[in-house]
């Protein structure tokens, strides 16, 4: 990959980052909705405080892109992917929390029960939660009536018990009886993989595409998702903390296996290459259209924070 086509991807993650962000600063501001009595002020600043402290925006990008890939953009795009990050702060805010990975630091900034305290910590999350499927009902959220079911439906069931939050349990489980190298696969592709796979599949849903279309960026979205998880174990064995913004060596802390740890440096590397030419080869029937996903797929594997 040269260096002129990383630009070109990081300035697009750029600006598609900074283009959410405006849009989830507008949704988390203290205006009253219709229905709503009132916003309290100490909770939206919690809430702020979770969302809006930068970051990559990695999940609203797959969803803007896959969208892009059948023709789809514009308001109703951002704000599904707004929806997305709104579930994706949400379960940082709560995994931070000292009952579950208790972490002091996010994104090089104290975590929201550090800033705040832990009560404002678990409503900021458990209304980031909700508002997110309130942004994807909304008529705001201009779509045909089915297809934000649809999408409503593929969010709760990649963030509930048989997804994110599910694999949350199955982590907090791993301290107290690690798990076999199934065990370890299952419990990623549900905690990390199930939101990246919805926002994979958010395109072509709210793009109106194929049933095929679906499956096969939810299959990219499943490749991808082992990637940045693998990447992530890649990083806590050999970053540092400085660099990163959290805490590293937290798994061998709390004594969690992982598919890096068991297997060594060189085996997982080999593993994320072997998964960028799947993510590759899924996107194919695209051909040029999907260029800025598969440099999205290089992205996830060779990220260093």
């Amino acid at each position: 990959m040269g260096a002129k086509q990383s630009l070109s991807f990081e300035e697009a993650l750029a600006a598609r980052a900074a283009a959410v962000e405006r849009v989830l600063g507008q949704l988390l501001s203290d205006r009253v909705l219709a229905g709503e009595i009132a916003r309290p002020h100490r909770l939206m600043a919690a809430m702020r405080h979770g969302v809006l402290n930068g970051g990559k925006r990695l999940r609203p990008f797959l969803v803007l892109e896959s969208a892009a890939l059948f023709g789809h953009e514009g308001h109703a795009t951002m704000r599904v992917a707004a929806a997305v990050e709104c579930v994706h702060c949400y379960s940082l805010i709560h995994d931070d929390l000292p009952a579950m990975d208790d972490d002091d630091l996010r994104r090089g900034q104290p975590t929201v029960h550090r800033a705040f305290d832990e009560a404002s910590a678990i409503l900021a999350g458990d209304s980031l939660l909700t508002f997110a499927f309130d942004i994807l009902a909304d008529a705001a959220t201009e779509l045909p009536a089915e297809r934000r079911s649809q999408l409503v439906l593929a969010l709760a069931r990649a963030a509930g018990p048989g997804g994110m939050a599910g694999g949350q349990a199955l982590d907090l489980a791993a301290e107290r009886d690690a798990p076999d190298e199934a065990g370890i696969v299952r419990l990623q592709a549900m905690k990390t993989g199930a939101l990246i796979r919805f926002s994979c599949q958010a395109g072509p849903i709210l793009a109106g595409a194929k049933v095929q279309d679906v499956e096969r960026l939810g299959e990219f979205g499943a490749a991808i998702g082992l990637a940045f998880q693998l990447a992530d174990d890649l990083l806590d064995l050999t970053g540092n903390a400085a660099t990163l913004g959290k805490a590293t060596g937290k798994d061998a802390a709390a004594g969690k296996a992982t598919l890096a740890s068991l297997h060594g440096v060189e085996w997982t590397r080999r593993q994320l290459a072997g998964l960028v030419e799947q993510a590759t080869e899924l996107l194919a029937p695209y051909g040029l259209q999907a260029a800025i996903l598969t440099e999205a797929a290089r992205f996830i594997a060779a990220r260093q924070r």
